[in-house]
């Protein structure tokens, strides 16, 4: 069983950035794509990021391009999500989970490894 501890996590204004970790507690992450998912309250988890296990590939929703970047670093076991021009409208629990599957990266269903999450509240 693979533990994902995410951290990085915070209150800030509008317009401002936020660095989130992951960090797994076991070294086969590397062979994993790793993505970063959200939850708001009252919606449905969505996906935000993705990455793929060599880092060649990332993989964004349309709302977080060209503010968000996700990034990994193999050798520490660790995927990382730079957040900068920060909305009201990403406040949301942020997970990491790890795509055991292999499957598609925008959907949760083939990711079996969830962090416990870290709340993002960007203030207007």
């Amino acid at each position: 069983q693979v533990r994902l501890v995410e951290s990085g996590g915070g209150l800030v204004q509008a317009g401002g950035s936020l660095w989130l970790s992951c960090e797994a507690s076991d070294r086969s992450l590397s062979t994993y794509g790793m993505g970063w998912f959200r939850q708001a309250p009252g919606k449905e988890r969505e996906f935000v990021a993705a990455i793929s296990p060599t880092g060649r590939g990332t993989y964004y929703t349309d709302s977080v391009k060209c503010r968000f970047t996700i990034s990994r670093d193999n050798a520490e076991d660790t995927v990382y999500l730079q957040m900068n021009s920060l909305k009201p409208e990403d406040t949301a629990v942020y997970y990491c989970a790890a795509n055991t599957d292999r499957g598609n990266y925008y959907s949760s269903g083939p990711y079996h490894y969830w962090g416990q999450g870290t709340q993002v509240t960007v203030s207007s």
